[in-house]
């Protein structure tokens, strides 16, 4: 069944060249019982681990059932592994955490078999341990670990049996037993290989090969009896070989998903702090876009409220020896101005005159200081001030300097609570006025709350509350978008006519601000901002992944056994590195769907504790998530990659 030629291994240790094996050649029948024997150092573990495909040999030839196996991939040798030999270690290699039925299971799960529970459960019934199958392995005796060990190595029923000092951390009684079980199976027809260096269970087996310095000095047969036949090795290569690996493939997900949430469960402490780096990260991101996106829209509802296509007259300020005489010093505007801009219908559509100052508001026993702004019918539609409740005052009003107001929202809430506003008489400035309406929200600026306003007739204003002889400011909006331009230089022109300027000094004497840039800046300006808030919470998502890749990688060190493990049972590398990248994706989802719910939270407590506006939108929650599984996938390939790499042998040993 197996036939070794010329076989060599040589190891290196630093400049010292170890000769493991030398020129070892061997053969093994169908059905044999064999004991490889030797002191330490002798090569028979080498030898074993060469006829388990566990190590490529430097030279020689392998040939399993006739068929040579050095010129197969490391995913055909995984297989071989998995289906035709079965490993018993010296050290059992059981994995602490998980029971004694889920560790038999385990090599089933690289071949692709779903019945695993039930298969597991025959094979430590057949080992005399089914009352044990939920105990852990730090609560089993050796004796029975060891027997776990050798149902594992019985669960797909493989041709050959190979035992790495399955005794020497046994008693006399867990010797016994453990030997009378490799009877057993090899009663039943299993080939089973032994390496041991005690003399007395070598000479319990049918054949005997004594090792030393890594050559073959001795193969003597103890019992003439025939090899009892078992399982036929025939046809296992090269065609079955191909055909499950590509089997495996469709058939990995779930089992390597149900082994990630196992290690992570193994390893609460380590796996929760992968997922917090990543919660950070992605709550970070949530609400910085919320805030961002929450001052935005505050911003171009305040915009908004300036009205569209909206011009902004205002008094230049002159200079008399180099200071300036402040705003108005030099041009005041007069109601001829209005006129005189409202003629200009061919690039003008409204005009409004606006006059502002500070008045003290009673009503009942209640008062309240406020700003006063005293405007013309246009404003309603300028500023897009038409009232929620109530009407605005007309140009009768106005000639008649009425004492009618409108009040802001804030200003209502002040002074009535909740009581209907309309129609009620306040005092301003000691002058009873009738609120004939209520102006709609405009939310509040980083500098005032533009609904602690009272809006009343201009002539009203300047002549009964502030007593001003000239006009503020005037607003002018222009026909539409496109006449923004044409509506401006118009302006200037005619206020130039007016005020009998030159184009130089009417440059000092007045000035027009466009609202559509302003507009155009602050919201590039926001824009700018949430783009930065929002790199800020990338950078931080980007450091909970470089947590997630170094918790992994240590990961990958602590688990180095397991991996060796795994690979003797049948894992492939990329079986290794797959199953490796799920469990880093699974952590990132994990933290990702935990950071949605903190960062909502989190802008919501903002929302609350600082009255700063928040918008989440559901781009950003969709962002965050699929950044945060890119974020695994991206961090977790580098620790998966080298776990894949692992020589099995090697993570077998290491310390």
């Amino acid at each position: 069944m197996i036939e070794l030629k010329h076989i060599n291994k040589t190891y290196r240790m630093g400049d010292n060249e170890v000769h493991a094996l030398r020129d070892v050649s061997l053969a093994i029948d169908q059905g044999e019982f064999v004991a490889i024997i030797g002191s330490s150092g002798s090569g028979k573990s080498t030898l074993m681990h060469t006829l388990g495909l566990l190590d490529r040999p430097d030279s020689g030839q392998y040939f399993l059932n006739g068929s040579e196996v050095h010129h197969l991939s490391d995913e055909q040798w995984a297989v071989l592994r998995n289906r035709h030999i079965g490993f018993v270690f010296q050290q059992f290699h059981l994995l602490p955490r998980m029971s004694a039925l889920d560790n038999v299971a385990l090599p089933l799960i690289y071949g692709g078999n779903a019945e695993r529970k039930s298969l597991a459960h025959d094979r430590l019934v057949d080992v005399g341990l089914a009352d044990r199958e939920q105990h852990n392995p730090n609560e089993l005796s050796g004796g029975q670990q060891q027997r776990v060990a050798v149902a594992r190595s019985l669960i797909n029923d493989p041709l050959i049996i190979l035992a790495d000092e399955p005794t020497g951390n046994l008693d006399s009684k867990s010797k016994a037993d453990i030997m009378g079980l490799f009877k057993a199976l090899n009663s039943k027809g299993k080939t089973v290989v032994i390496v041991t260096h005690e003399p007395e269970i070598a000479a319990q087996a049918k054949r005997v090969i004594t090792m030393r310095d890594g050559s073959i000095i001795s193969d003597k047969l103890q019992d003439e009896g025939k090899a009892i036949p078992g399982k036929s090795a025939a046809d296992v290569l090269p065609s079955e070989v191909a055909v499950e690996v590509e089997v495996r493939e469709g058939m990995r997900f779930l089992d390597y998903a149900r082994q990630a949430i196992l290690a992570m469960l193994s390893h609460k402490m380590r796996a929760f702090l992968s997922i917090l780096g990543i919660l950070i990260g992605v709550a970070a991101v949530i609400a910085m876009i919320a805030l961002g996106r929450g001052a935005q829209q505050s911003i171009e509802q305040q915009l908004s409220s300036l009205g569209s296509n909206l011009l902004m007259v205002r008094p230049g300020s002159s200079q008399a020896g180099g200071v300036s005489l402040g705003a108005g010093a030099s041009t005041r505007f007069t109601f001829q101005d209005v006129t005189a801009i409202a003629k200009l219908t061919a690039s003008v559509g409204n005009v409004a005159p606006s006059v502002t100052g500070h008045a003290q508001m009673v009503y009942g026993s209640k008062n309240w200081s406020t700003q006063i702004e005293g405007t013309g019918p246009s404003y309603e539609k300028i500023r897009a001030a038409a009232p929620i409740a109530g009407r605005f005052f007309t140009d009768e009003e106005v000639t008649a300097r009425s004492k009618v107001a409108l009040l802001g929202t804030s200003v209502v809430t002040q002074l009535f609570g909740d009581e209907d506003p309309v129609g009620k008489t306040v005092k301003i400035n000691l002058v009873n006025f009738t609120v004939i309406g209520v102006l709609p929200p405009r939310g509040a600026s980083p500098f005032r709350d533009q609904d602690d306003i009272v809006l009343v007739p201009v002539t009203t204003a300047m002549y009964r509350l502030l007593g001003k002889q000239y006009i503020d400011s005037i607003y002018v909006e222009a026909k539409g978008p496109d006449m923004v331009d044409t509506a401006q230089q118009d302006v200037g022109d005619i206020l130039a006519k007016e005020h009998h300027m030159s184009a130089k000094e009417a440059e000092d004497s007045f000035q027009i601000r466009n609202m559509s840039d302003m507009k155009q800046t602050m919201e590039s300006s926001t824009q700018t901002m949430g783009m930065l808030l929002g790199a800020i919470a990338a950078i931080s998502l980007l450091v909970g992944g470089i947590g997630i890749m170094n918790i992994m990688l240590v990961s990958v060190t602590e688990r180095t056994r397991e991996i060796g493990l795994r690979k003797a049972l049948g894992a492939n590398n990329r079986d290794i590195m797959t199953q490796f990248l799920i469990e880093s994706v699974l952590m990132s989802l994990i933290g990702g769907i935990a950071g949605i719910i903190v960062g909502v939270g989190a802008s919501f407590i903002i929302t609350i504790a600082a009255g700063w506006a928040v918008k989440i939108s559901l781009a950003s929650v969709l962002v965050a998530t699929v950044f945060s599984v890119i974020v695994g996938l991206v961090f977790g390939l580098w620790p998966a990659h080298q776990a894949s790499r692992l020589n099995p042998i090697e993570a077998l040993r290491y310390e």
